[in-house]
């Protein structure tokens, strides 16, 4: 005991003057930093500028004003970026001198001879992991080395930029293969690798007397590409020192490790889903809708309503009848039938719809067209991406072409059912429409609801989509794999003046058939002619 008391006495004084050396470094660091923050906040003095530039008439030129501004543009950067190079300099040192003295306390820890006030400074060195980390992600990334991929399809190709246009294979919503980045996040994505680049190009080398200063307009292109589990990669080239001399810069974003968010349970078994439909004729879609509500809604789902908002008088008793055919047969009872004697005006439906529900619970919509045919997995996502006053649900659904060309080799045509499947040649994503959407009524009555001045179908849904958007409420856009747009024939009216017509034909012709089948319909003939000539020339070497 005495032997250990006496450790203990000579071990404490070496550990707090340890301490206190560390304490003092750390405030002479900080009084230097403070010092170096002062000295790059004072402004250079006016004699270590070059005189303003003076054309020979001795008049002083606008020009030379303006090289002049650049100039000292140029020298307060290269400053203030030498000034960061000591703060980061003596940053380091500083951290240097933490972990020794980290390691010191765990050691002291280790011994049980820890003094006493100093226990909550044994903290794990979680930064260190993390640096760990992305040093990994960077060499798992294909930068300095190819990788082995299995085909073509597994490249990962990359956007090129310049200062003003991104160069892009996935075109997006916008179908440009050119543009500006509409996105912000995007714009400073790219800006702030262009002024990281330009830093480096503009601080102070060694063995460099006179370089020359790099701006923006030295700036050629720039490549950049993501890899969803490693990292974003951006390489950037610029103008050299000749005409055939270049520098090329590579940067690399890691990503981190994945992060828990969220973990709780979502109990979908009482969420009732109202689906509100407005109608005008059109019957026989109505019949075909109503056939796949009873097989999805109510033998599988058993928790929806229906609400359908007729416009006219004719045809509405087929309605009727096809809706009390439906409850008789299956003793459903949730729905709801609303007549409005005026013009159709999809908008106004859909309000006149909303408004209808009484009850008192905050109902979830699902704002439906009588040519959409939906699956019970499609509801389930309706109701897991909707939340009251946080979320609405704006799906992508699957456009089908017409099947009397997708499926020209097959007599009968698949039912509808069989119709429902995501191919390239069977239809594509309709990700200019937003017609069909989940949001619980009092997100939209808060919102203001649909434009009542928008008349008979068309941007009542976009009017619709910018207020969430400009709202504080997430959109949530997804392809949906289970919400198919069935194919109709599109009418362009001869009553539309040339440039909507046109518009009108080339929609028209997206949704007819996939780029290869409208290829075969319009070289028809000359495939058919090499169709006979291939035939002849078979016969001829069978005779021989």
């Amino acid at each position: 005991t005495h032997r250990q008391t006496l450790y203990l006495h000579t071990q404490t004084p070496w550990l707090l003057s340890l301490v206190a050396r560390v304490g003092v470094l750390a405030l002479v660091l900080c009084c230097c930093l403070s010092a170096l923050y002062l000295l790059s906040c004072k402004a250079p003095s006016v004699h270590s500028y070059p005189p303003a530039l003076v054309w020979v008439g001795g008049a002083t030129s606008k020009e030379g004003y303006l090289a002049l501004l650049q100039e000292r543009e140029d020298t307060h950067r290269h400053y203030i970026n030498s000034l960061g190079k000591q703060i980061a300099q003596l940053k380091e040192a500083l951290q240097a001198r933490t972990q020794q003295l980290q390691e010191s306390l765990d050691k002291a820890k280790a011994k049980g001879v820890l003094p006493l006030g100093l226990e909550g400074s044994h903290k794990p060195q979680t930064h260190i992991d993390l640096q760990d980390f992305f040093k990994a992600q960077l060499n798992r990334a294909e930068i300095q080395s190819g990788e082995n991929l299995p085909s073509e399809y597994a490249v990962v190709p990359f956007d090129s930029f310049t200062l003003r246009r991104v160069y892009q294979l996935e075109t997006g919503l916008t179908r440009h293969p050119e543009e500006r980045p509409v996105r912000k996040d995007r714009r400073d994505e790219l800006t702030g690798t262009l002024e990281t680049a330009l830093q480096i190009l503009n601080g102070p080398r060694r063995h460099k007397q006179h370089q020359r200063s790099y701006s923006p307009s030295d700036f050629i292109e720039g490549l950049t590409r993501t890899e969803r589990d490693k990292g974003t990669v951006y390489e950037l080239m610029f103008k050299g020192e000749g005409p055939r001399d270049f520098r090329q810069l590579m940067f690399f974003r890691p990503f981190g490790p994945v992060v828990r968010v969220k973990n709780e349970r979502v109990d979908t078994r009482h969420m009732l889903i109202n689906i509100v439909v407005p109608l005008s004729q059109r019957t026989d879609t109505f019949r075909l809708f109503m056939d796949n509500f009873r097989e999805v809604c109510i033998n599988q789902d058993r928790k929806t309503h229906l609400t359908v908002v007729y416009f006219g008088r004719e045809q509405i008793d087929e309605v009727k009848a096809i809706m009390d055919h439906t409850s008789r047969k299956t003793q459903f009872r949730n729905f709801t039938l609303i007549q409005l004697n005026e013009e159709f005006s999809r908008g106004r439906g859909l309000e006149v719809g909303a408004r209808a529900w009484r009850r008192s619970h905050n109902v979830l919509f699902f704002f439906c067209d009588v040519d959409i045919h939906f699956t019970l997995d499609f509801l389930t996502s309706c109701r897991l991406n909707a939340e009251p006053g946080k979320k609405v649900f704006y799906p992508v659904l699957f456009s089908q072409y017409n099947p009397s060309l997708v499926y020209s080799n097959q007599s009968p045509l698949p039912s509808i059912q069989q119709q429902a499947v995501i191919k390239k040649d069977a239809g594509f994503w309709r990700d200019f429409g937003f017609g069909m959407t989940c949001q619980y009524r009092s997100d939209f009555i808060n919102i203001g609801g649909f434009d009542r001045n928008t008349k008979g179908w068309g941007l009542e849904d976009v009017h619709l989509y910018r207020k969430y958007l400009h709202s504080k409420l997430m959109v949530i856009r997804s392809p949906s794999r289970g919400l198919f747009h069935l194919w109709h024939e599109k009418q362009c009216a001869d009553e539309l003046p040339p440039d909507k017509y046109k518009m009108c034909m080339q929609t028209k012709a997206m949704s007819e058939a996939s780029h290869g089948h409208l290829g075969e319909l319009f070289f028809t003939h000359e495939i058919q002619e090499h169709l006979q000539r291939q035939k002849l020339l078979n016969d001829s070497i069978h005779l021989r």
